[in-house]
């Protein structure tokens, strides 16, 4: 075991008169990967704060390694201090190295030359992620540095942050991320840090097991009490020291008792009204089309959304999913072709900028429309207070300014304003955003039994697994392909497409040599040389090699306890199964020329 580079032992932190943080603990040894998960409103971003130095504890120690180079990259960075984003991730970088922080921002669709005054969320975090690597820190703190992202960004960064040698702590409520990236988890719980040396996929079972311990003990601990207070009504003695001590006990166990009762955390409600819809089919599309500038958006598009289904789109920021969005549901007109809507059709929408969020309004006031104290759910009135408990919020805040609201908090009151409104169409705009698991699990549940339609815009690959029975994809040049199941589905049909129309190339080539050949005359083409001869008799015995240790590495990546086990191996496996791939591909290329090349001189024999 090395010797930690960051320890944080009995930390504590309150917060507006509440404890936040009480004796939590963190150690991170060197390039060990960490993810920080709990509740919104748990203190995951303070532990973290705290853990760079951005702040100070009211009680405990913090050591960091002397010398040691550290990066925090925070939920929202800030440029100020720069004009441009090739000034920003170049600050303090050696001369020699802005060629990398070049060829990083250009890897992110960034050029370098963006006004960091007006940056987008998205972009601004691109910025922060190169500024974050390019220095090639010895520990990352990272908070949800996937925000914002789209799925091209997410998959460099992890590819990034795995052949990184940084220790790395990270807060995300990516799934897939974290459980690709982590080796170990820290749940931060009630204030306090418990830790699970294990990969992220072992960790809901696990907190799972925690939550049912902790409830026997709370069982207990009730039970004692009742025996004690039977003993107070009916076996007070004249023993009188006896006496005090036991009562003084039984203080102590009814405060227990409280703090329990004040420690525990609600549980999130969630239901969307629904509205009734006859029709069987949703939406139609046919042969729509949609340009900017120019620029082809949709192309030629036929797609048929039915009752119940729920229809993913993924693609890379810019791409056009919000432009299709708009189109499905009838906000824009297509250019050309036509979109049918059923007459029914009663649409909700939660969009990605939270409009409903804007200006400095109140929680009460934003659900209410500014209209008294009562929230229309459906068909019925609910008290505005009532109908906040269901989705986390104390009453003191219905007069809290929507700007004071964390991200967490934000996201739950979009989700609240438009669950409350009848709907036989949800249309999701990167719903996940700022959420954290429990609250995605019960989203997912609830979109789950959902009887109406849903059409889904997310980055979040494993809700995307959970919920869509079809992803649409685009390929370029405004052509979008619909494909059955979720992410993973979609990925695995577009490597089988792939190895079609490689195949398919391969034949076309080989017939195009053929015909090539047959152009020289026959005292012009001589046979295939004795290396030539040499190399094409031992192709196919390299071939059924190569074949052969691409099927042990993937036998080997086929463990699911590999990654957690062992993962330097994982990782070794991954990069030489890349290898083999290309080496055999490269082999099967060549033989299909050497064969071609004899066919030919064949024929002018």
């Amino acid at each position: 075991m090395s010797a930690p580079i960051l320890n944080l032992q009995n930390i504590s932190y309150t917060l507006g008169g509440r404890p936040l943080l009480e004796s939590a603990n963190l150690i991170v040894e060197p390039g060990q990967r960490i993810c920080l998960v709990g509740r919104n409103g748990s203190g995951k971003s303070t532990l973290l704060r705290i853990a760079a130095g951005e702040i100070l504890p009211d009680h405990g120690e913090r050591f960091l390694q002397p010398g040691l180079k550290l990066h925090y990259l925070p939920q929202e960075p800030d440029f100020s201090a720069w004009k441009t984003t090739y000034e920003a991730v170049t600050h303090d970088l050696p001369i020699e190295d802005h060629y990398k922080a070049r060829a990083f921002l250009s890897e992110l669709g960034l050029t370098g030359q963006e006004n960091c005054a007006t940056l987008s969320g998205g972009e601004a975090r691109r910025c922060a992620l190169v500024q974050a690597l390019i220095h090639k820190p010895d520990l990352l703190l990272l908070d949800e540095p996937t925000n914002h992202l789209d799925l091209p960004c997410i998959m460099w960064l992890e590819r990034e942050l795995l052949a990184s040698e940084a220790a790395i702590v990270v807060i995300s409520h990516d799934r897939r991320f974290l459980e690709t990236l982590c080796q170990s988890v820290v749940w931060l719980h009630q204030g306090q840090t418990l830790t699970l040396d294990a990969n992220f996929s072992k960790f809901e079972d696990w907190r799972d097991q925690q939550l049912e311990l902790a409830e026997q003990e709370a069982h207990k601990l009730s039970r004692q009490i009742a025996r004690e207070e039977d003993w107070m009504r009916y076996g007070v003695t004249a023993r009188r020291k006896r006496n005090v001590r036991r009562v003084a006990e039984l203080a102590q166990l009814r405060q227990q008792k409280r703090d329990l009762n004040t420690q525990k955390q609600g549980t999130l409600k969630l239901s969307a009204q629904q509205a009734d819809n006859t029709s069987k089919i949703v939406i139609s599309a046919e042969d729509i089309s949609w340009s900017y500038d120019a620029r082809p958006i949709v192309r030629d598009l036929t797609l048929k959304i039915l009752k119940s289904d729920c229809l993913g789109l993924c693609g890379a920021n810019g791409s056009g999913k919000t432009t299709l969005l708009k189109l499905l549901t009838g906000q824009l007109t297509p250019q050309a072709g036509s979109i049918t809507l059923s007459p029914s059709l009663k649409a909700v929408s939660l969009d990605q900028q939270r409009s409903v969020l804007e200006g400095d309004r109140s929680v009460a006031d934003i659900l209410t429309g500014g209209h008294g104290e009562m929230v229309q759910v459906g068909d019925e009135k609910r008290h505005v207070i009532g109908y906040m408990k269901e989705f986390l919020f104390r009453p003191e805040q219905a007069k809290t300014p929507v700007s004071h609201l964390s991200g967490g908090e934000r996201g739950r009151l979009a989700l609240a304003c438009a669950l409350a409104r009848p709907s036989n169409l949800l249309v999701l705009d990167e719903p996940t955003n700022d959420l954290d698991l429990e609250t995605l699990d019960l989203l997912q549940e609830m979109l789950s039994d959902y009887k109406g339609t849903i059409l889904l815009v997310s980055h979040d690959r494993d809700f995307i697994d959970r919920l869509a029975s079809s992803v649409l994809i685009p390929e370029g040049e405004g052509l979008w392909i619909n494909y059955a199941g979720g992410y993973s589905d979609m990925l695995a049909q577009r490597k089988i497409a792939e190895k079609e129309e490689t195949a398919s190339r391969r034949k076309e080539q080989l017939s195009g040599n053929r015909q090539a050949e047959k152009a020289p005359s026959a005292s012009s083409v001589s046979r295939l040389n004795y290396k030539e001869q040499r190399e094409l008799a031992a192709l196919p015995d390299r071939m059924t090699a190569l074949e052969a240790d691409i099927k042990v590495c993937r036998r080997a990546l086929d463990d699911p306890d590999l990654y957690s086990r062992d993962s330097a191996k994982f990782e070794k496996i991954t990069v030489l199964l890349g290898k083999k791939e290309t080496e055999l591909a490269q082999a099967e290329e060549r033989w299909l020329e050497l064969e071609a090349k004899q066919d030919a001189l064949k024929v002018m024999q």
